[in-house]
C-alpha cells in the first residue's frame, strides 16, 4: 500500500500501529544497509520488520509446532519517491499452508489486526 508519508514517518507510524495492535518487532533487517555493505549496491530505504503478536503466535505454535517456520509476520516499509510503501504478508497464507482449521481462525484475527495497522498508517 502506498502512503504519502516520507519513509522515516511511515516507519515510525508502522511501528506504532503494530504496537497498538499487540505486535512486537522481533527482528529488523535493514535491506538498504545490507545491500550497500555486502553488494556495494545503492537502493531506496527498505526495512523488513519481523512482527509477532505473542498471543496469536502461542496459539499457532500450540496448534502445530511446525508453524514456527511461518513466523513472524513480515512487514516491509520502503521509501517510494516522496512517499512510502508498506506491505504485510497475508496471514491467510499461513492458514492455507498448514490446512489446519485452528489456523484459519488465528489467521482471521491476525488479518484483522494487520489490516488495522495498514489503515492506521494510511491515515
Amino acid at each position: 500500500m502506498s502512503v504519502a508519508l516520507p519513509y522515516a514517518e511511515a516507519l515510525a507510524a508502522t511501528r506504532a500501529a503494530l504496537t497498538d495492535q499487540g505486535f512486537g518487532v522481533l527482528t529488523e533487517i535493514d535491506v538498504q544497509a545490507t545491500m550497500k555493505s555486502k553488494r556495494d549496491r545503492d537502493m531506496e530505504p527498505y526495512i523488513i520488520l519481523g512482527a509477532c503478536n505473542p498471543v496469536l503466535a502461542e496459539q499457532a505454535i500450540d496448534a502445530d509446532r511446525a508453524t514456527g517456520v511461518l513466523l513472524p509476520c513480515n512487514v516491509v516499509v520502503r521509501g517510494d519517491g516522496a512517499g512510502s510503501t508498506v506491505q504485510i504478508l497475508d496471514p491467510q497464507l499461513m492458514a492455507a499452508v498448514t490446512a489446519l482449521p485452528a489456523m484459519a481462525t488465528l489467521a482471521d484475527e491476525a488479518s484483522t489486526r494487520l489490516n488495522a495497522v495498514l489503515a492506521a498508517v494510511s491515515g
